[in-house]
């Protein structure tokens, strides 16, 4: 029996994906609800390989689901949970309607709320997986934290992304984490490393809230993903300070409630919260040790065999066993003017002792007249009083000595001083097809010269010891001829066809000068170029549009690169000018 033929669009692509409106129908959910419900689960529109397909043939552009991501939603018990506050607040406003204040008072404390512990650990099985995706997590929270209260954000909301951002600085802290530190214009980018992990995250400059008369950002989307980010955070942070042996929620290790003199504490937990957010004191811990040196000591036996890689890597455990202990044993006074939460996080990561004006913000622990501070920070052109016994020095010399890993001299951060350019230690050098500034020293060249310096070590070496063989043979040779001439002598008789036989192979064995070759670098462009687009050509149809991107991507960065090179080339210009000018006015 022949089977019944299917008909169009009920196999393959077609069956496969589902509009939005589709998916809010099968769910029973508004929109609204249906947004926060794919946020929260990860849930995220897919792009089928061919649109018309997945659309059963209809025009425009839908936005897709695939069929299991949604039937993967439909057994979510937050569903139920949505439905009954959607339930709940229908009631409230028919009870305000109608004035029975008693019920609205009644309905309000039995408000439904959404606990998102389960699903934390549905998408983070591990707490590696967790701290792998907390780049945006911390992100997020960091902007939060400095939000008023706005349309759309819950108002407790910013107070628990602060709490939760200055827990994971003092963890960092106690960590010795950082690595990376670069200030761009959107802010202070920060790179830590946790368990093996390289966590990268912005934290906003301390500016004045502006709120904005367009509404070009939807703040109830990303409270949403604010909402599921700061339960994950805080399992973070309540797994890292165990780890690190530290009592969480975070408390002193030498405060007690007897240092306010009677009832001057008025709310007490008020007063801890200000002085954790300093982030200059040290953390009481659960442990006896105070000792909590992460240090990485390599394996004696190497697991790879080359000796290179093993030194290279001795090498950078060695930079970060410095980097850790980079300001002991300094003492670190801020001026009223510099940003205080980002130079108090980068100097505690690196061991100093931090303060300011206990005027300015709670927390401060020596005062600026103290005469063992040994830098001072200060961002304005000159200073009436100056302590003889310590450096002014300008707060980019404490972002470049972290990137750099070691102590820079601070003759060209003093006060007034121009300062360096401040580079991004994010660059890889490596890469051609990115702009490289003229101050960062480009290291595959430095890496290539010292190659090509050894090559030819090498070379002289090899040519050195084929001249002595040469000679060698050359010598054994004239003795070979000596004995035969001694024995021709004493006998008299020589075959002379031996002889011409002789010399001929000797005429054989003699090696002439190559001549060499010149080839057309035209030509040989043109063959790579041919063969660069039958590489092409061999790609599957799978991967091409991947490849089509990426390519499209190493264009852009060189365009990028061309425009940057251009307008330095025109800064340089201007320079030169003004230069001349100079001279001609002086002369």
């Amino acid at each position: 029996m022949v089977g019944q033929r299917k008909k169009k669009y009920q196999s393959g692509e077609g069956v496969q994906y589902m509009s939005r409106a589709r998916a809010m129908k099968k769910l029973q959910l508004t929109l609204k609800d249906f947004r926060r419900l794919c946020i929260l689960k990860g849930i995220y529109p897919r792009e089928p390989r061919v649109r018309k397909r997945a659309q059963q043939g209809k025009a425009g552009i839908q936005t897709l689901y695939h069929k299991k991501d949604i039937q993967f939603l439909m057994h979510e018990p937050i569903i139920w949970k949505l439905r009954d506050m959607k339930v709940h607040f229908r009631r409230l406003g028919r009870a305000k309607s109608l004035r029975k204040f008693g019920e609205m008072k009644h309905l309000m404390k039995k408000h439904p709320n959404l606990t998102l512990d389960h699903i934390v650990k549905e998408r983070y099985p591990t707490f590696i997986d967790a701290l792998r995706d907390l780049d945006d997590c911390l992100t997020l929270c960091f902007l939060f934290a400095m939000f008023p209260s706005l349309n759309g954000v819950p108002r407790d909301q910013s107070v628990l992304c602060r709490r939760l951002t200055i827990e994971f600085m003092h963890a960092c802290i106690a960590a010795k984490a950082l690595r990376k530190v670069f200030v761009s214009i959107k802010g202070y980018y920060f790179q830590v490393e946790l368990k093996g992990q390289t966590i990268t995250w912005i934290m906003p400059h301390q500016f004045s809230f502006q709120p904005q008369s367009r509404r070009e950002v939807d703040f109830r989307i990303m409270s949403t993903f604010t909402q599921f980010y700061t339960v994950m955070l805080g399992f973070v942070n309540f797994r890292l300070y165990h780890s690190l042996n530290l009592y969480y929620p975070p408390t002193f290790a030498s405060y007690s409630a007897l240092e306010a003199k009677g009832n001057e504490l008025v709310d007490e937990e008020a007063y801890l919260s200000e002085r954790i957010a300093a982030l200059n004191q040290p953390l009481a811990r659960s442990g006896t040790s105070e000792d909590n040196s992460d240090e990485v000591e390599l394996d004696a036996f190497p697991t790879t065999d080359d000796p290179e890689k093993l030194e290279e890597a001795k090498v950078e455990a060695e930079k970060l066993r410095k980097l850790k202990t980079l300001f002991n044993g300094l003492k670190v006074f801020l001026n009223r003017e510099v940003p205080r939460e980002p130079l108090t996080f980068a100097l505690r990561c690196c061991g100093a002792e931090v303060s300011w004006d206990k005027q300015l913000f709670v927390g401060a622990t020596f005062n600026e007249n103290d005469e063992t501070i040994t830098h001072q920070i200060v961002d304005r052109p000159s200073m009436e009083t100056q302590y003889i016994s310590r450096y002014y020095v300008q707060p980019q010399w404490v972002f470049d000595c972290v990137n750099a890993r070691e102590l820079l001299p601070v003759e060209k951060y003093l006060l007034g001083c121009v300062l360096p350019p401040h580079l991004s230690p994010f660059i890889d050098p490596s890469r051609k097809e990115e702009y490289n500034p003229q101050e960062m020293p480009d290291r595959s060249l430095i890496t290539a010269a010292a190659e090509g310096g050894e090559e030819s070590e090498k070379e002289e070496e090899d040519t050195n010891m084929d001249a002595t063989a040469n000679s060698g043979v050359e010598s054994e040779s004239e003795d070979e001829e000596d004995e035969e001439s001694f024995g021709e002598n004493e006998e008299n008789e020589e075959d002379t066809e031996k002889d011409a036989l002789r010399k001929a192979k000797r005429a054989g064995m003699m090696v002439s000068s190559g001549k060499v070759e010149k080839e057309d670098p035209a030509e040989q462009r043109r063959e790579e170029y041919q063969e660069f687009k039958l590489r092409e050509k061999m790609i599957n149809k799978k991967h091409r549009r991947l490849y089509q991107s990426m390519m499209k991507g190493r264009r852009d960065r060189i365009r990028d690169k061309k425009i940057l090179m251009k307008k330095r080339r025109i800064i340089d210009e201007k320079k030169g000018g003004h230069k001349e000018q100079k001279q001609m006015v002086r002369t």
